[in-house]
C-alpha cells in the first residue's frame, strides 16, 4: 500500500491510498475537492474509490464533485444512507472492501456518531479510524453513546501495537495538553508530548500514530488502569464509566 496524507480545510487530514499492483486508488473521506485534486496531481494517481467513514459535512463535502470528476466508486456506511450523496455501495459490520488487491474489513464503530465505520487493512497493519481515535485523544460524542465509543476504542486497542492509525484531524497538540492534565506523570505521555511539540514546530503532521503509542500515552485508553481510576476518584468503577468521565472532562477543558 502506498499512502499519501495531506492537510485540508482548517484541521482535517486527507488521505489517498494506492495499490501499486493495479493502480487502484482510494480517498479516505472527501473533506475538500481542491485538496484531493492537488494530492492526486502530486502523486500522479487516478481516483477509483472513495471510502467514507461517517456523515459529518467536513468528511463528505467533496463526495459528489469527486464522483462527477472521476467516476469513482463511492462506498459509505449503511447507516449514513440518505446523507452521503452518490453512493454506489453501502457497507456495515463484517463487510469487506477492495481497492485493487488491497482488502479492508469494515468495522461499525458508533459513538462519535451513529453511522461511523472504520477501514482496517489487516495485511498492511493500517487502520483508517476517521474521528474515533485521534493522536492522544478520541472523538466527541454527538449522536452516538459513550458506551459505544468506548467499545470502539477497546476494539482498536486490541490490534497489534505496530498497527498504524490514520485519523481525521490535527488535534494532537491540544489533546496532549489535556492528557497531561489527567496523567502528567506518565513517562510515555511526556515523551510523546515532546515529540509532538517538535513535530508541530517543524510543520509536520502528527498522523499516523500507532496502537502501541496510544495504549501507552492516550488517557482515554487508560480507562482500564487502576491508577487512572484512583486519580479520578473512581477506584473500582467500570471502565466505561471512567472513559465517560475522561471524555466529559475533555469537553470542558
Amino acid at each position: 500500500m502506498r499512502i499519501h496524507q495531506f492537510a485540508c480545510r482548517d484541521d482535517n487530514f486527507g488521505v489517498l491510498i494506492q495499490d501499486p499492483s493495479t493502480g487502484a486508488c482510494a480517498s479516505i473521506d472527501a473533506p475538500e475537492e481542491a485538496a484531493v485534486h492537488r494530492a492526486l496531481k502530486t502523486t500522479g494517481w487516478r481516483l477509483t474509490h472513495l471510502l467514507v467513514t461517517h456523515k459529518h459535512p467536513d468528511h463528505i463535502e467533496a463526495v459528489l464533485p469527486l464522483k462527477q470528476d472521476f467516476g469513482c466508486e463511492v462506498i459509505a456506511p449503511t447507516k449514513a444512507k440518505g446523507v452521503v450523496p452518490a453512493v454506489d455501495r453501502y457497507v456495515g459490520e463484517g463487510d469487506r472492501v477492495r481497492v485493487g488487491a488491497l482488502e479492508a474489513d469494515v468495522w461499525e464503530t458508533p459513538g462519535h456518531c451513529a453511522d461511523h465505520v472504520i477501514y482496517h487493512f489487516a495485511a498492511e497493519k493500517v487502520v483508517f479510524a476517521g474521528d474515533v481515535l485521534f493522536g492522544l485523544g478520541c472523538g466527541r460524542v454527538f449522536d452516538g453513546a459513550y458506551d459505544e465509543l468506548w467499545r470502539a476504542l477497546e476494539r482498536l486497542a486490541a490490534l497489534p501495537d505496530d498497527t498504524r492509525v490514520y485519523f481525521g484531524h490535527e488535534y494532537t497538540l491540544s489533546n496532549a495538553k489535556f492528557a497531561l492534565s489527567v496523567d502528567g506523570d506518565n513517562p510515555a505521555l511526556k515523551q510523546a508530548f515532546a515529540e509532538i511539540v517538535e513535530a508541530r514546530a517543524r510543520g509536520d503532521a502528527t498522523s499516523p500514530t500507532t496502537i502501541g503509542r496510544e495504549k501507552a500515552a492516550n488517557p482515554f485508553l487508560q480507562a482500564t488502569n487502576p491508577a487512572m481510576k484512583a486519580r479520578l476518584g473512581m477506584a473500582g468503577q467500570p471502565d466505561a464509566a471512567v472513559f465517560r468521565e475522561l471524555r466529559e472532562r475533555k469537553n470542558r477543558f
